[in-house]
């Protein structure tokens, strides 16, 4: 028979036939075109195992049964492909002609017509486009976990005391932000964190950096930076380790990956994305000239608070100075207080004694009003008495105050111990300065010194005479 296998089921008269020309010629096997198709998709389904083939969709087709047919192709060749309505259902994206794709299946032949075709199991987007599939599935998972939160996200320094950047050394991003920090902000120290950002050593060296710069404290501002590629050449920057070491990073973090397009996972984790490693520099670095110019308004407002300052200071010395009064003038002063609650008194008893007469007017209508005599008797005795009480409390109220006035001007004036003198007094003592209070305390032929209002007396007792009246 020949290479091909088939069941007995598949072969009838008109499929096979024996034919002799002539008894010396031998005998030929002919198929029919049904049976070699089903021959031929048995063999490549028994030889062939389930393979992965990549391609581009082409000629893509989408029948109301559900199926799906299309091409794949490459440079030079093309291949039938079908996949079923159970299989399809399972695809997480829409297929589209153009799309680079790559399929799992098995080898067959479709026998009405004789295509060799890819019966199609499982079909899935190749290069970008499967990359892009995994970045969108982290995306996702990483923001519901809440690691993109704007919550958590830390500010940023005004003026960074030192600025790290986390980059390649030799890469065209350092150049960048060091060219736009010397032209904004030069006095910014920058120190250079090198890591590679390509490849697969590229993503564990970052988070290690980042670790690093954490560790040591020697930054309060970090950029994550590096220049434009293609999706493969940033993909370091969309491991799921690096955005959590950004995320769980104490030190912002400015990540400053690709261009203005590209967008990366630590974009995402980081505290602050810029567009671009020069955008990065300009955001996180102050223009000096509009520092230099708040600085000199910030000197002008200082100097004019001083100057404000000194003049109230010298305003309250004057005040200071007009409060500062002779001891003369305080004296005329409290004088002048006490005249004036002197009459401040004499207008209160005035007040007192008014108030008084107009109860007792007040008494004397109601007397009039009632008009008995015992009532009257008694009222007036009444009368009589709270009158010689008032002129009594007014008297007595009015010899307290001229005491006391007395008393003050007599305490004023003895003040000073020469007014005892002044009034023809004398101060006695004896020769060792010791005053005589008592006569019982010479003898008679003691010499004593007697002081006078102007000038001293040398006296002898002569005689003594001792008081009775006082002990």
């Amino acid at each position: 028979m020949g290479p091909f296998h088939h069941s007995q089921d598949t072969r009838d008269t008109d499929t096979l036939r024996h034919m002799s020309i002539t008894d010396n010629t031998p005998a030929r096997e002919i198929y029919s075109v049904s049976h070699l198709n089903h021959a031929a998709r048995d063999l490549l389904e028994s030889e062939f195992p389930r393979i992965w083939v990549e391609g581009e969709i082409s000629n893509l087709a989408r029948p109301t049964s559900g199926h799906i047919y299309f091409s794949l192709k490459d440079e030079s060749a093309q291949l039938r492909c079908a996949m079923f309505k159970m299989r399809n259902r399972q695809i997480t994206f829409r297929p589209e002609n153009g799309q680079q794709v790559l399929v799992r299946g098995r080898l067959s032949l479709y026998p009405a017509r004789g295509d060799y075709q890819l019966i199609a199991e499982h079909i899935e987007e190749a290069g970008d486009g499967a990359l892009r599939r995994q970045f969108e599935r982290l995306k996702r998972r990483l923001h519901d976990e809440g690691l993109f939160d704007s919550t958590s996200k830390q500010s940023l320094p005004a003026l960074p005391s030192r600025l790290g950047v986390i980059t390649s050394p030799t890469g065209a991003a350092i150049r960048d932000i060091i060219s736009v920090l010397k032209r904004r902000f030069p006095g910014i120290p920058v120190l250079i964190y090198p890591v590679p950002v390509q490849g697969a050593e590229a993503p564990p060296a970052i988070v290690a950096a980042l670790q690093n710069a954490a560790k040591r404290n020697e930054c309060d501002l970090l950029i994550l930076a590096r220049g434009g590629g293609s999706l493969e050449d940033l993909w370091a920057f969309n491991d799921e380790t690096v955005a959590r070491a950004i995320h769980a990073c104490p030190i912002p973090v400015v990540s400053a990956i690709g261009h203005e397009v590209d967008f990366t996972i630590a974009d995402f984790a980081a505290d602050l994305r810029a567009p671009t490693p020069s955008a990065a520099a300009e955001q996180v670095s102050p223009d000096r000239d509009e520092w230099l110019s708040i600085f000199a308004g910030w000197q002008q407002r200082l100097l004019r608070s001083w100057q404000a300052h000194i003049a109230r200071q010298r305003q309250h010395l004057d005040w200071l100075y007009r409060r500062l009064k002779h001891p003369g003038q305080r004296l005329r002063e409290r004088a002048q207080r006490l005249d004036e609650l002197e009459q401040r008194l004499n207008l209160a008893q005035q007040a007192r004694l008014h108030q008084q007469q107009a109860r007792l007017n007040t008494l004397r209508a109601r007397l009039h009003g009632h008009s008995p005599a015992q009532r009257l008797r008694e009222m007036r005795l009444r009368l009589d008495k709270l009158r010689h009480n008032n002129r009594n409390a007014i008297t007595t109220a009015l010899t307290r105050q001229r005491a006391r006035l007395s008393n003050l001007s007599r305490a004023l004036n003895a003040v000073s111990p020469l007014a005892t003198l002044e009034r023809g007094y004398a101060i006695v003592q004896k020769p060792d300065g010791e005053i005589v209070h008592r006569a019982d305390e010479v003898r008679v032929g003691d010499t004593v010194h007697t002081r006078l209002d102007s000038g001293q007396l040398h006296c002898r007792v002569e005689a003594i005479h001792c008081s009775q009246e006082k002990d």
